[in-house]
């Protein structure tokens, strides 16, 4: 990349940063208000940290709105045990469609209009993540990437939202998200970051792809 793009590219990072800043009250008012409905159905903390894989490789605590019940883990691991079917979809997408961890009707509303991501914006001030990248992954589905895919989303900051969002979601496979993963990093431009940006609205409220 030339020097200019790379400078352009440092200066929209501490751009988003600072929009961030901005958008972080109103969208932590949202998420909480919306996590005290889903904690009259489903007890447990509003806000949750959960580990996913960031830039370079390293882990980081990412925040989010809580949708699943507290014992998600365990539940997981009781499912993919005795359904081989939701083992496959699982290896195949690292997600269920019909996830049975899900806390209720309205915490199944919140992760399909991706109000569960609102507090993300936490992590992109703190710099661990940007508006705009790859999709933050758990360890364990980020190692069932292509080993390329996988080394090429490392080179930049994982995103709120990005080509995944606004092409799928989760009705794409982790090879699809791979592949898009390393379009969006060889291509990686402001202006088409602001494109994401633009079209992540409509992506959203279509509720397609969400689960």
């Amino acid at each position: 990349m030339r020097r200019g793009g790379s400078r352009r590219l440092a200066l929209w990072t501490a751009l988003q940063r600072v929009l961030a800043v901005l958008l972080l009250p109103p969208a932590y008012g949202i998420a909480l208000c919306v996590g005290l409905v889903i904690r009259l159905h489903s007890p447990g903390p509003i806000l949750i940290r959960l580990s996913r894989e960031g830039k370079d490789g390293v882990c980081f605590p990412m925040y989010k709105l809580r949708t699943m019940v507290v014992d998600a883990d365990a539940a997981l691991r009781k499912c993919l045990n005795e359904n081989e079917d939701l083992r496959r979809e699982w290896q195949q997408y690292g997600r269920l469609a019909c996830d049975p961890r899900i806390a209720g009707p309205v915490a199944r509303q919140a992760r399909r209009f991706s109000i569960d991501e609102l507090p993300q914006f936490l992590n992109v001030v703190c710099g661990r993540m940007a508006l705009v990248g790859p999709r933050p992954l758990p360890v364990e589905v980020a190692a069932g990437m292509r080993p390329d895919d996988r080394k090429c989303r490392q080179t930049v900051l994982p995103g709120i939202t990005g080509l995944w969002q606004i092409s799928g979601r989760s009705e794409l496979s982790i090879d699809a998200m791979g592949s898009l993963d390393r379009l969006y990093v060889r291509n990686r431009t402001v202006l088409r970051d602001v494109g994401i940006l633009l079209r992540t609205p409509w992506a959203v409220t279509s509720g397609r792809g969400a689960y």
